[in-house]
């Protein structure tokens, strides 16, 4: 089932088009991903964006191309560090709906590491691990106001979904960034979490190309947008 499969009979021509594009953007060989990196990305970008019901169309596709269902999971559960529950919701809905039409039993193994009293700590590894020394502890050096929310993005942001398995640190740094870029206003956000990319190996090049494969589902302001943040990031 192709992704304008729902209004081919209604707007033949914009079907056309769309179909076009995204065979365009998929084969460009400049621009090029293998197929699973090609639709974590995608993934994270639907969700980004609200795209709930391409996200519906995608999410077979983005199985058959080698994205297993744990990885699928993992891309939605870690959506709601930058989206919130409430606009992640509907999408947990849509993929169990989608993993149950392609026959997976439910529910997955579980794939967490951490538990209520090593979640901090982990967290804070990871962040480390990401974008140095000076995220260590950051609840208890960093400005007295900035304390709750600081150890919350320790524990709950990177303890409680950063350390699942399932995904690679390099992996949740490139769908954390096709969050921000897709959703628009998180420019420094975004920057921030290019440069993480690079601090885990996904260079300048890989991400242009990310920004290219994503760039059908968010339109052209939010894809300039998230170039230009990783160039200031490689600056």
């Amino acid at each position: 089932m192709a992704i304008t499969d729902g209004f081919k009979a209604t707007d033949p021509e914009y079907a056309g088009i769309v179909e076009a594009f995204l065979a365009e953007a998929a084969g460009d060989e400049a621009q090029s991903l293998p197929a699973r990196t090609r639709y974590l990305a995608i993934v994270a970008a639907l969700l980004g964006c609200q795209g709930i019901d391409a996200f519906g169309a995608v999410v077979p596709e983005a199985l058959r191309a080698g994205v297993t269902p744990v990885e699928l999971k993992e891309v939605v559960y870690q959506a709601t560090d930058y989206l919130g529950f409430g606009r992640v919701m509907p999408f947990v809905g849509a993929m169990n709906d989608a993993l149950e039409a392609a026959g997976v039993a439910l529910p997955l193994e579980g794939q967490a590491t951490v538990t209520p009293e090593t979640r901090l700590a982990a967290g804070n590894d990871v962040q480390i691990e990401a974008f140095g020394e000076g995220m260590r502890e950051t609840w208890a050096n960093g400005p007295a106001e900035r304390a709750t929310v600081n150890r919350w993005l320790a524990a709950n942001c990177f303890g409680d979904y950063y350390t699942r398995h399932g995904l690679t640190l390099a992996e949740r740094e490139m769908v954390t960034f096709c969050y921000l870029v897709a959703q628009g206003g998180c420019d420094p956000q975004a920057t921030a979490h290019a440069a993480g990319n690079f601090n885990m190996g996904n260079d300048r090049a890989f991400m242009y190309a990310v920004v290219h494969q994503i760039l059908p589902f968010i339109g052209y302001p939010r894809s300039l947008n998230a170039l230009a943040c990783i160039d200031a990031a490689a600056k």
